[in-house]
């Protein structure tokens, strides 16, 4: 029900764009949904790092804070994340999921920054 996609290998300063798309949900039920992306690093536990409220008010975690930009587009069913200004320190598999009664994980994208 969860499709990550945008992911890949970019050098440090870079910039990618993330998608998500929750399937299977229409529009009266995806619209109030809580969504967040998190991201898991080798060895490291699952993180939240951006998230966006039904009423589109979002919160970052300090380490992406000026550098990520977390959206959604209700109609699609789709929530985003810009980042840019990459580091090798972001290079993790990126998930969205819902912050309240998550549904079950997608399989992430990856996403590597290195030189």
């Amino acid at each position: 029900r969860l499709v990550e996609s945008g992911g890949g290998a970019v050098q440090p300063g870079g910039s990618l764009r993330l998608s998500c798309l929750v399937s299977r949900a229409i529009f009266s039920t995806f619209s109030p949904f809580h969504m967040g992306w998190y991201r898991q690093a080798p060895g490291k536990q699952r993180e939240l790092v951006a998230d966006i409220t039904s009423d589109r008010t979002t919160t970052y975690a300090d380490s992406v804070k000026g550098r990520f930009i977390i959206s959604r587009d209700n109609s699609q069913k789709k929530v985003y994340l810009q980042m840019n200004n990459l580091r090798p320190d972001d290079t993790a598999v990126y998930y969205c999921n819902k912050l309240s009664q998550p549904l079950p994980w997608g399989q992430g994208t990856q996403v590597t920054v290195s030189s």
